[in-house]
């Protein structure tokens, strides 16, 4: 499964943030790979940060990622750079963002139909 998420960076902290998240502690790689997630890109714009999370099953890796202390200090340090998430509706929060349209999904449709 494949989830898209949308984060801000903080006022004046795109180096800061660049600079922490050049390379994500092992500690964190590993819990990653416990959770299910295969691999979790991030792309910036500006002070927007869009990131593509392939994973098994995104609220069980969220519940496996949430509860560990890796996490807990990953999130203490990159935390300081990142303002806020959004929701697919804009709104405050940490949940994926809607998939509007996909060319493999469509190619996928057609060969069914």
């Amino acid at each position: 499964m494949r989830v898209a998420l949308h984060s801000v960076i903080r006022e004046s902290a795109v180096d800061d943030y660049r600079a922490h998240h050049a390379r994500v502690p092992e500690e964190l790689v590993a819990l990653f790979e416990r959770a299910g997630i295969h691999d979790w890109v991030i792309w910036r714009s500006g002070d927007r940060l869009f990131h593509l999370v392939d994973c098994d099953h995104w609220d069980d890796a969220m519940t496996v990622v949430g509860a560990d202390p890796a996490n807990e200090r990953w999130q203490a340090d990159i935390g300081r750079f990142v303002a806020v998430f959004h929701t697919a509706d804009g709104a405050d929060g940490f949940a994926p963002i809607e998939e509007v349209w996909s060319l493999a999904g469509q190619r996928s449709e057609g060969a069914t139909a």
